[in-house]
């Protein structure tokens, strides 16, 4: 996706954005705690856009940090 296109264009992305919190919210699917459809009404709190929640932030971390150094 987005960091395949900058690597073929030989461009490198200026940064990313991305909604998280600190708390341990219900608002994403995935990561290592595998959060699935069944879990977000458990703590799904943003009344707006869905937020990872601190274990999904550090793992996104260090996958980005990961393509980048590759």
């Amino acid at each position: 996706g987005f960091f395949e296109v900058h690597r073929s264009l030989g461009t490198h992305p200026g940064g990313i954005h991305i909604e998280l919190t600190g708390e341990d919210v219900t608002e994403c699917l995935g990561g290592a705690m595998d959060i699935t459809d069944v879990d977000l009404p458990g703590r799904y709190e943003s009344a707006c856009d869905p937020r990872l929640n601190t274990q999904q932030s550090l793992e996104l971390a260090f996958l980005v940090a990961e393509m980048l150094r590759n």
